[in-house]
């Protein structure tokens, strides 16, 4: 299906001939839930840099363990083209406000419960390393819970948050654009500006520039973004194109990526496997934005869905303590599920007692404070505008 031809007033409202009412994608919830669960069986299996968790090296304690462990980081690579999907699917029709408000309330409750937790176990837990050099600061705790404690140059207390600043990211260069007005015009260019900033940071190690466009992970974005139009206006030559381009720069960008995890799985990966995996990725997104996978209408998917980002915040750093206590008790393979059970109860629990209790009464707070905001805007500035 061709795009429209021009940005009508309707498509600016989200809108638009070809764009009728779309079934829920439960697939995506049970994509999100695979894709943190390769994050957790790498840090659980692919990672050999630390043998006092297993007390031994998962390769030879879990040979076929460590195999699928030691690729499944892709997940990451996953996770970010569902976001590109899903942001530009929740953002359409709606304003800036509606946009701050439903990331801050997505990310923040489990997010500081996580935080807290993870500092209580690095804090009172004896560490596995032996010495106290992961021990967290109050100062160190308390910036981490802002999430803006990589670019003040803070450590994560637990390395997975990582992520979370390069979503941050993504969501200021789309919350421009949310500002401007989606319409199928301004995000495909939206796309071709931010893939040309990304090869210009690339080509001029200009790191301002790399930060903001963050030119390893863009693609994904970018990619995701493009898929959703193919979802919600059908395919084209267009998107089909952007989609390739972009799988063509990730697969360039994973000899660098991968190196990094080889200093984790302290052996050589195979690019093949690597690109592989990180190909499905993009293929079962497609597929799930055609129609592959409309079959799909398991309701669970949508629990199951909610527990990812609990799961996925709270699994490394307090996961670990956990194996290495179990281990001493169990097997592997039994100590691995017997984990993974505790970690999905307790990721759980930070939904249920958490996040929706907290989730509504800060959408509600927020609505209401930028309902004051354009208030304000529409009588030229309130009380201030009359003095």
């Amino acid at each position: 299906m061709s795009p429209p031809p021009a940005a009508q007033p309707e498509e600016v409202r989200g809108g638009g001939a070809a764009a009728g009412k779309r079934p829920r994608l439960y697939v995506l919830d049970g994509l999100r839930l695979i894709a943190a669960m390769g994050v957790v069986l790498w840090h659980w299996l692919g990672v050999e840099r630390f043998p006092q968790i297993w007390h031994g090296k998962p390769s030879e304690l879990m040979p076929a363990g460590h195999l699928v462990g030691a690729y499944s980081w892709t997940g990451v690579e996953l996770f970010f083209l569902i976001s590109g999907f899903v942001i530009c699917m929740s953002c359409w029709g709606r304003s800036v406000g509606d946009f701050v408000t439903s990331r801050v309330v997505r990310l923040f409750p489990a997010y500081w419960v996580a935080v807290l937790l993870t500092s209580v176990c690095l804090l009172i837990v004896p560490t596995i390393w032996g010495d106290n050099t992961k021990r967290p600061t109050l100062s160190r705790i308390l910036t981490n819970l802002s999430m803006a404690n990589m670019p003040v140059g803070v450590d994560n207390l637990d390395p997975v948050y990582w992520t979370l600043w390069a979503e941050l990211r993504f969501y200021l260069l789309f919350g421009v654009l949310v500002a401007i007005g989606l319409t199928y015009r301004r995000v495909l260019a939206f796309c071709g500006i931010w893939g040309v900033a990304a090869l210009m940071a690339s080509a001029s190690n200009f790191p301002l520039l790399s930060v903001i466009v963050q030119p390893t992970y863009a693609w994904y974005f970018i990619a995701g973004i493009a898929i959703f139009l193919m979802y919600r206006f059908g395919p084209n030559l267009l998107l089909w194109g952007i989609v390739g381009f972009c799988w063509l720069m990730a697969q360039d960008s994973l000899r660098g990526v991968a190196g990094g995890y080889e200093y984790g799985t302290q052996h050589k990966l195979s690019w093949t496997l690597t690109l592989f995996c990180t190909t499905v990725a993009f293929g079962v997104v497609i597929a799930a934005a055609l129609g592959a996978f409309n079959w799909i209408r398991w309701k669970w998917l949508t629990v199951a869905g909610a527990l990812t980002y609990p799961l996925y915040l709270l699994h490394q750093m307090i996961g670990w303590q956990l194996i290495t206590r179990l281990r001493r008790h169990l097997e592997p393979y039994p100590t691995l599920i017997a984990v993974t059970v505790i970690m999905m109860v307790a990721a759980y629990l930070v939904h249920r007692l958490v996040e929706r209790p907290l989730a509504p009464w800060m959408k509600r707070k927020l609505d209401a404070s930028f309902a004051q905001v354009r208030k304000d805007v529409l009588t030229g500035g309130g009380r201030a505008a009359k003095g």
